[in-house]
């Protein structure tokens, strides 16, 4: 059977790739930033931070295992394309985390001010990359894909099974952090932040690049409004 794919097709996936790596980067940015990580990133962070031999990236990508889990668990079709897409997905993204923190390693904000301009510039980074990755529709990363299978499977509304997971991640974020550390590491204000502001830059990147997706993304249909993990 011949594989074919065509210059749309390169485009889109294109525009995903670019999308997953700048979501890495602002998930580094957050992280670095040292006021608190994402809700997403929250359990992986205190993990890297509490066992030696694991970091960041390899957390990143045990709980999106997890997730993967989870969805095969709670469908039944286990073996659906995508999800089985979520793997290399997953490993690149991790993958990605790593690098890039490796790279940033030297970089250590000293002053609230600058935290807080990492902590800004990275939620930034996070919503144009969301933005760019869900537009193509190609395949939804684990964090996004599972709160979608448990609303559909259990009938919840989308909304309140985010809130529900984002609310117990921090909080298994808190225990383990609690436990190694006697100290709160890797939840903090930055954690609210851009669990408020990464939505509405979402949502800004959707609209200021509508017309970019309907012309390089789409056989010239409107691009679909999208839910999202942040």
């Amino acid at each position: 059977m011949k594989l074919h794919i065509t210059n749309r097709d390169f485009i889109r996936f294109l525009f995903f790739f670019v999308g997953i790596c700048i979501i890495s980067l602002g998930t580094v940015l957050v992280t670095k930033a040292d006021l608190g990580t994402s809700q997403i990133s929250s359990v992986p962070y205190v993990l890297s931070l509490a066992v030696d031999w694991l970091t960041f990236g390899q957390a990143t990508l045990l709980l999106n295992f997890i997730f993967l889990i989870i969805q095969m668990m709670l469908l039944k079709n286990p073996f659906k394309i995508s999800l089985l897409l979520q793997i290399p997905v997953s490993i690149v993204f991790s993958y990605l985390i790593d690098i890039e923190m490796h790279f940033l390693s030297f970089w250590t904000p000293h002053t609230l001010i600058i935290q807080w301009g990492m902590l800004l510039l990275g939620c930034i980074f996070l919503g144009l990359g969301i933005s760019l990755e869900i537009a193509p529709s190609i395949v939804a990363v684990p964090g996004d894909s599972v709160v979608n299978v448990i609303a559909s499977v259990k009938r919840i509304r989308f909304v309140k099974v985010k809130v529900i997971l984002d609310v117990t991640l921090v909080i298994i974020a808190l225990t383990l952090s609690l436990f190694y550390f006697r100290d709160i590491k890797g939840v903090g204000v930055g954690t609210l932040v851009s669990a408020l502001l990464v939505g509405h830059v979402v949502i800004f990147f959707n609209q200021q690049l509508r017309g970019v997706y309907r012309t390089y993304l789409t056989e010239n249909k409107p691009i679909k409004e999208n839910k999202l993990s942040v």
